[in-house]
């Protein structure tokens, strides 16, 4: 698809192209090569940490490295040799990776650019595959350990991350890249900038395009990036426009069992690491059920006024229009879904007789069952798809227009004393809409859920890829929207301000913040005066306002002038997302389970109600840290200590005994009081040891767990509340359970060798240790009278097994005579293609006798059942039960890339 070949992007690139040469014509170099970050980047109302200055916990990444290292990785894979940063590829799928510091991932860790927050303000995240293409126009990456310096109120439990852009008037330069990598990766880059004019005008351009597969199967992808800088200075005042944009598609992959992997492996102890269940062909060609598609522009106006040599304000004005969404399935086959349809001998989706099944054709699904009946019967309504009946893809969309302004007020009171202070504003509001992307056979799809509405048919079908044009409408066709259609309203008003104290040996400050937040829910398919749990609910909910606030103060001490050690303290109340205010659920038809019966007469959306529950979550954090600095060695340690409590989150998958006989279907559990105590040490460090060779090394060990248990409020699929022994609440024993997802020990080793002056050669080792995988809360849910909970519950999270990764790289740069320059960059990742699991996500435990022992067994009938279980080499894989469903990491991939710099 050629995404860029609409007018209005076209002429907006022609503009931009067009006035970076103009500008170019009458240039002035205007900034010399510097280590100091703020002489090259969009520094803003950014807070920058400062080198045996600010006290916090600090790593940065210059543009250098970035280019040189990063290649056809993640973003977020750049900072994997941090401290307490554990990074990793997630499904594979390109922009699907995932990055956690302190164990804490990015819903609760702040990714700023240029000081500037872009987490979801409905749910937190961020998904990189939106913000890729920040790679190419990054000139640093700082990241903040800890609460950090920021004097924001923002997510920043684990950590800030602040991607520094560059400015518009970075020094004259321009630059055409070709980069190349396994599975077909294809990168064509373009950039120009013009330095500053004789008279303050400066500007910045880049154009790329990257495509390929991954590595797994099945992982095709598209993407571009546009980014524009415009730069005026005059007098004292400094303006940055800025406007950039990734649109991009992928395919995608979710977790697996094991078991699966190495069925469609050697079938007996290798793992086929590039199987993705997700996909098929169709008539040839390859299907896959899940594609993301995305674009999210983002424009920023940026006003540094010095008003004096004393007084200086920063103001910051952004807009962020994202359009897009990702691929599910509805419907099903004979109350079979998608994912529990038998699949080809080599574990592919069957789309060719999805399609048949789906026009009435006569489709052997499983050639035990007899013609016409069960899983084999005809689709007695062919061509007609509906939630209950036929299969067809949709996308979830969550586009959303996004606003802000943020402004700091910085004074210098003398030589030792200043403060700041700002304000920090924010709308957003977010689409959520269902469309249809494939019919798969099918002529029409009746949507049934729109209460004002009698049943329609659906026939638009929308490409699942993103629009060239920025600017594009939310929703398309209003008339055609399929399973769902609800939008989200956030408000957000923040106040901050600090002062700090600073001479030649100390510096310290306070700092203080504070924010409401206001949500509303709009269910464009519901009914004024529904009851939903014994309330009258309107379509849009009152704007429910929640306060927050945090409060930090640290003091850096430089002993001379190679020792240095530091300490802060934070305390941040945090408000509860989006989904934890209207949290009651109703619940989703599936291929299982398709016909529910729910309060509104619906199958999709969550409830109007606001959560009884709410409550803000609260974080207390301490730091002690200690650095050294000299010409041949520079280190850092640091020791942390994180409290996160009241974290409020809900769960299903439980399993509920019925009064009246069986078990509750599809019960979920509101647990609050949940506490989590993340505590490590870390350091880092650099070694010179001579002009030619160099060496980086990191360790960190966390120990990062739950304390206590926590209580949740059962609730049937309605949100009526369960009575369980005699109680409506159940507690989850959770006390000393590992916290899940990130690797709690990670060491790195690397040197550089630079035998040329234009040459380097670098590797780096990698180690991963103490990774545990989700807790089922099913598990440790206490359910039975006499308060026990399952013998796999009782083991806790389970530890996957370490491993270490191998890179390896060089970069080589050629000077031409005309002062122009070719550079050579090539990498290795996992040189010796370690087979590894990245992410865990269950916690099976290999089961002992006492897991086979029932009520209606004899010990002999348990004894031959475990027997048979445990010497079967197939149930287990490097010491673990094959039924956990995990991520395994890439094997041995490759890019290289050529660039001419002018």
């Amino acid at each position: 698809m050629k995404m860029l070949s609409k007018k209005p992007a076209l002429v907006l690139m022609l503009t931009m192209s067009t006035a970076s040469f103009y500008f170019a014509q009458s240039t002035q170099d205007t900034l010399s090569k510097t280590n100091d970050i703020e002489q090259v980047v969009i520094a803003g109302v950014a807070d920058l940490a400062k080198d045996r200055k600010t006290p916090v916990a600090v790593s940065t990444i210059k543009e250098a490295q970035i280019i040189e290292r990063l290649g056809n990785q993640e973003f977020p894979e750049i900072l994997k040799s941090t401290p307490s940063i554990y990074a990793a590829k997630g499904g594979g799928g390109f922009g699907d990776g995932r990055m956690n510091i302190r164990g804490f991932d990015t819903n609760n860790t702040a990714v700023m650019i240029n000081g500037v927050p872009v987490n979801g303000m409905e749910d937190g995240a961020v998904y990189w595959s939106n913000w890729l293409g920040l790679s190419d126009v990054t000139s640093a990456m700082q990241i903040q350990r800890g609460l950090g310096s920021s004097k924001l109120a923002i997510a920043s439990v684990g950590g800030t991350v602040n991607i520094i852009t560059r400015a518009a008037d970075k020094k004259r330069e321009g630059n055409v890249t070709v980069g190349v990598g396994n599975d077909g990766y294809l990168k064509t880059l373009f950039s120009y900038n013009t330095g500053k004019s004789a008279t303050g005008w400066s500007t910045s351009f880049l154009m790329s395009r990257t495509a390929g597969n991954t590595y797994i199967d099945a992982s095709e992808f598209e993407a571009y990036n546009y980014y524009f800088a415009l730069g005026y200075q005059k007098g004292n005042h400094d303006f940055q426009f800025t406007f950039t944009g990734a649109p991009q598609w992928h395919m995608q992959n979710f977790q697996t069992k094991i078991s699966d992997f190495i069925k469609y492996g050697n079938g007996v102890d290798e793992p086929n690491r590039r199987y993705n269940s997700n996909w098929g062909y169709l008539n040839g060609d390859v299907m896959s059920q899940s594609i993301n598609f995305y674009s999210k522009p983002v424009m920023s106006i940026n006003w540094d006024w010095k008003i004096s040599e004393k007084s200086k304000l920063s103001t910051v004005g952004y807009a962020s229009w994202g359009r897009g969404g990702g691929t599910g399935v509805i419907g099903s086959i004979n109350n079979t879904s998608i994912n529990s349809l038998p699949k080809t001998t080599d574990g592919l989706i069957r789309f060719d007789d999805i399609v048949a099944w789906n026009q009435g054709q006569n489709v052997v699904w499983n050639p035990n069952v007899a013609n016409n009946t069960g899983i084999n019967k005809v689709n007695a309504t062919p061509g007609i798809a509906t939630r209950t009946n036929g299969l067809a893809r949709r996308a979830s969309i969550n586009s959303h227009d996004w606003y802000g302004l943020l402004s700091n007020f910085q004074h210098k009171i003398n030589d030792n004393w200043n403060y700041s202070a700002g304000i920090d504003l924010r709308y957003y509001y977010g689409y959520h809409p269902g469309v249809l992307t494939d019919l798969w056979g099918n002529t029409k799809y009746i949507e049934r859920d729109n209460m004002n509405s009698a049943p329609y048919d659906v026939t638009y079908v929308q490409n699942p890829k993103p629009s060239a044009n920025p600017f594009a409408a939310a929703v398309k066709d209003k008339n055609q929207i399929v399973y769902r259609n609800y939008d989200g309203e956030v408000l957000w008003g923040g106040v901050f301000g600090q002062l700090e104290y600073s001479n030649e040996k100390i510096s310290a400050f306070i700092q203080g913040s504070a924010s409401e937040q206001g949500y509303k829910r709009i269910d464009n398919w519901l009914k004024n005066g529904t009851i939903q749990q014994g309330q009258a609910v309107n379509q849009k909910t009152n704007t429910k306002f929640l306060f927050g606030f945090n409060a930090k103060a640290g003091a850096n001490y430089n002993i001379n002038e190679q020792h240095n050690v530091f300490a802060n303290i934070g305390y941040y109340e945090k408000q509860p997302l989006f989904n934890s205010v209207y949290n009651s659920p109703l619940a989703t038809a599936s291929g299982n389970d398709p016909l529910i019966n729910t309060n509104d007469g619906r199958a999709t959306g969550n409830q109007q109600i606001v959560n009884p529950l709410l409550t803000n979550e609260k974080i207390s954090s301490a730091e002690l840290g200690y650095g050294f600095r000299s010409g041949i060695f520079n280190a850092n340690v640091n020791l942390y200590y994180t409290s996160w409590k009241d974290r409020y989150n809900r769960f299903t998958g439980l399993t509920v005994p019925n009064p009246a006989g069986g078990n509750y279907n599809r019960p979920f559990a509101n647990l609050t009081g949940i506490h989590e105590i993340h505590m490590g040490v870390e350091f880092e460090g650099t070694i010179k040891a001579t002009d030619y060779l160099s060496f980086n090394a990191m360790f960190s060990i966390g120990d990062w767990k739950y304390k206590g248990n926590a209580t949740g409020n059962l609730y049937d699929e309605n949100g009526t509340p369960i009575s369980l022994n005699g109680k409506t609440d159940v507690i989850f024993a959770l006390d000393k359970v590992k916290v899940s997802d990130a690797a709690q020990t990670t060491a790195a080793l690397g040197f550089t060798v630079k035998p040329l002056k234009q040459l380097s050669v670098f590797a780096n080792w990698n180690y991963y240790d103490n990774y545990y995988g989700l807790i089922n809360f099913s598990d440790i849910a206490i359910t039975k009278a006499d308060g026990s909970i399952s013998n796999n519950g009782k083991k806790g999270a389970l530890e996957y097994p370490s491993y270490n990764l191998f890179d390896v790289g060089l970069s080589y740069g050629i000077n031409l005579n005309n002062g122009h320059k070719i550079v050579l960059t090539g990498n290795v990742y996992n040189l010796l293609d370690t087979t590894y699991i990245s992410d865990g996500k269950t916690s099976t435990h290999v089961k002992e006798l006492a897991d086979f022992k029932t009520s209606s067994n004899t010990d002999a009938q348990a004894q031959a059942a475990y027997d048979a279980y445990i010497n079967n080499p197939l149930n287990f894989y490097k010491g673990i039960d094959t039924s956990n469903t995990v991520f395994f990491g890439f094997g041995r991939t490759w890019a290289a890339s050529i660039s001419y710099k002018f």
